[in-house]
């Protein structure tokens, strides 16, 4: 019931949305006497909010078409090389010929970013990628917002999305590397786990988690105590929702992005509501460019997409209530996982020292669990000064972050190419 009037909401508001189009037009335009006057500004400004509150924000552009390597700029095309209904796997190819002229002729190690399935598209990662394809052939998994996906094609949960993981490897072929960033981190850890045990010749090089809930039971958060304090049953009646049409997904259940979204920014009401004011006072005094970096933040940060009900649910249940991967219960398809059966798979954990969501000490778990590793195969950082997103992103991501794991692949496969040989 809730999405059906979260949707006759959009559709209820459509004429006062062309209404503040329409006046946002008129107030903006040239021909205009009067838009450079107070007045003239302020109507512009208040039917430029009202619009941009209102508008459904689709899945932005990944716009990563050219990265620039050794001072030179070389181009991207974006290629989707392997796919289900639930993933697209994206390869960002690099122009030979831009490599070959940056003096980039030897093969680079190729990366698999798992993005996170939690709300927000794989685009939120667009600098993450962007700081990987300085020095590494980059692939991405691209998720499908589950209410796009028609009943027909099954279900997907969170042991669907341990074999989209170990599939995707395999399509990599032998020994690539693989970086998490936040929610994948235990299922990304529990391919790994398997490949190990199995001898499987595609099982990565090396695995960075960055951010990720591996043992959601230390330093726990906001998040966290909410899923330990509320009972299962709780989410299941107060989380999920059928999608209604005119979605191709129409009756599948969900959890609904937007009411992820409304808890994320529940989290920081004050901030979004200033940030909101702020672009409001910017726009009245014709302040272009501070109101358009407002305007790419919350382009991104309000498009979300919806999680099928039996992915959402197991993860409430298996990783932030029952705690099954460090625990050494969790169970795949009849097995039981052992990270200690991983030998020859680098381990490099990242945290940011003011994360909110995932707590410090919680990826850093990996290590304990991964006991049959070799010290010389492990390392973990901690970013000072930075929160959650800052793990994987911005200033501090691409000039203290990023170089810290690229030396460790580097690292890695140095090692390993030592022991064979």
């Amino acid at each position: 019931m809730l999405y059906s009037l979260y949707e006759a909401g959009y559709y209820a508001a459509t004429p006062f949305r062309l209404a503040a189009l329409m006046s946002r037009e008129f107030w903006s335009s040239p021909l205009n006497p009067a838009r450079d006057t107070e007045l003239g500004r302020s109507l512009y400004a208040a039917s430029d909010l009202y619009a941009n509150l209102t508008r459904r924000y689709g899945k932005p552009a990944w716009d990563v078409d050219e990265v620039r390597i050794e001072g030179r700029p070389v181009r991207v095309a974006v290629e989707t090389v392997w796919s289900t209904p639930w993933v697209k796997l994206l390869h960002f190819r690099r122009d030979p010929a831009g490599l070959a002229a940056a003096g980039r002729t030897a093969a680079e190690p190729i990366v698999l970013i798992v993005a996170p399935l939690s709300g927000h598209h794989a685009t939120l990662l667009r600098g993450t990628v962007r700081a990987f394809l300085a020095d590494h052939e980059v692939y991405v998994t691209d998720w499908t917002n589950a209410r796009e996906v028609p009943l027909v094609e099954g279900g997907f949960d969170f042991h669907d999305y341990i074999d989209h993981v170990r599939e995707m490897l395999a399509k990599l072929g032998a020994r690539p590397h693989v970086a998490a960033v936040c929610q994948p981190g235990p299922a990304v850890l529990a391919a790994a786990s398997l490949m190990a045990e199995d001898g499987d010749p595609h099982r990565p090089a090396s695995m960075t988690l960055m951010g990720s809930p591996i043992d959601a039971r230390l330093s726990p958060t906001v998040t966290n105590r909410l899923a330990e304090t509320r009972p299962f049953a709780w989410f299941e009646s107060n989380m999920i929702y059928a999608v209604p049409p005119p979605h191709p997904g129409v009756g599948r259940r969900v959890y609904p992005g937007f009411v992820q979204l409304a808890a994320f920014m529940s989290m920081n009401l004050e901030r979004h509501q200033a940030a909101h004011l702020q672009y409001l006072q910017q726009l009245m005094a014709g302040d272009g460019d501070s109101a358009e970096k407002h305007l790419q933040f919350y382009d991104e940060y309000l498009s979300v997409l919806d999680l099928t009900e039996e992915f959402y649910l197991q993860t409430v249940d298996e990783v932030f209530q029952r705690h099954l991967l460090p625990r050494g219960e969790l169970v795949h398809r009849g097995r039981r996982v052992r990270p200690e059966r991983i030998t020859d798979i680098g381990l490099l954990t990242v945290e940011g020292e003011n994360d909110d969501i995932s707590g410090i000490g919680q990826t850093r778990a990996a290590h304990e669990l991964c006991g049959g590793l070799p010290p010389a195969l492990k390392a973990d950082y901690v970013q000072p000064g930075v929160g959650h997103y800052g793990v994987f992103n911005g200033r501090r991501f691409e000039e203290e972050i990023y170089p810290r794991i690229r030396a460790f692949i580097r690292r890695t496969d140095a090692a390993f190419d030592t022991t064979q040989a």
